[in-house]
């Protein structure tokens, strides 16, 4: 019989910060969580949305338009071409869906920047 998993638990578990890890597919999406402090960097995906979920803390999604604040149980969509920068000023626990074509930091490459082979490594 398969296991349920609990997203909060395993993002709580991560030893890096801005590393997501995938979790589950849906589809051609992954289902990531990551757990997160300080700012990761202004990026853009120019051909896919991102869903970002805050399992637990507070997130800014900083972006050209303004600022979204996500609280715990909220979320939020980036859309495709959107530039963001998101922000978290406490430790913060994250569930993303994204396509599989979806690079971590999109048009920009940092020191954070993690590939989807580091992001599929096993939990």
């Amino acid at each position: 019989m398969p296991d349920a998993l609990s997203p909060l638990r395993i993002a709580a578990a991560l030893p890096e910060l801005w590393s997501p890890r995938v979790i589950a597919e849906v589809d051609d999406a992954y289902i990531k969580v990551a757990r997160v402090h300080g700012t990761l960097a202004w990026h853009t995906h120019e051909n896919e949305d991102e869903l970002f979920f805050v399992l637990k803390g507070h997130l800014r999604i900083e972006m050209d338009t303004g600022a979204v604040e996500l609280g715990e149980g909220q979320l939020f969509v980036v859309p495709k071409g959107a530039r963001h920068n998101p922000v978290a000023e406490e430790e913060c626990l994250l569930l993303l869906v994204e396509r599989r074509s979806t690079q971590h930091t999109g048009d920009v490459v940092t020191e954070k920047s993690r590939s989807i082979e580091e992001q599929l490594r096993p939990l």
